[in-house]
């Protein structure tokens, strides 16, 4: 029996079908990009209400994601900054990490994403702190 290790596979796979995956990725997120920037989430009804706020009237770190990714769609930066900062950086940081990705299908080489757990904990207490001051009261300013 003829076995076929990944290296021997990945050198025969064509580009385009090395980009496939990225490009399914690229075409969901642009697709739901595309609703919620046509199903505006300022208009009350469309969208189910968050659950943290709606129970206990605490933002969580997530709250006011879809109203930053509305005012990202229509090319307002500093809206979506103001409606959920972190979730802004984190539309740029997906964009970033696509491109690499991308680059790394061309060449025929695997996207390894290893992170040291020292920025993965940096990253979790900097939303917890976000969180944190957007439900103080002079966190006011950081309220979708």
């Amino acid at each position: 029996m003829h076995t076929v290790n990944a290296e021997s596979r990945r050198v025969t796979q064509s580009v385009p079908s090395r980009l496939a995956v990225p490009a399914g990725v690229l075409a969901a997120v642009a697709a739901a990009f595309a609703y919620v920037g046509t199903v505006d989430p300022n208009e009350p009804g469309h969208y189910p209400v968050c659950p943290l706020l709606r129970y206990t009237g605490l933002y969580c770190p997530g709250c006011g994601g879809l109203r930053s990714a509305h005012a990202f769609v229509h090319g307002d930066l500093l809206g979506a900054l103001h409606a959920n900062a972190p979730a802004t950086l984190g539309y740029l940081g997906f964009a970033v990490l696509w491109t690499v990705w991308v680059v790394h299908a061309v060449r025929g080489r695997p996207l390894r994403i290893d992170p040291r757990p020292g920025p993965v904990w940096g990253l979790g207490a900097l939303l917890l702190v976000f969180t944190v001051v957007r439900n103080l009261p002079f966190g006011g300013w950081l309220h979708p």
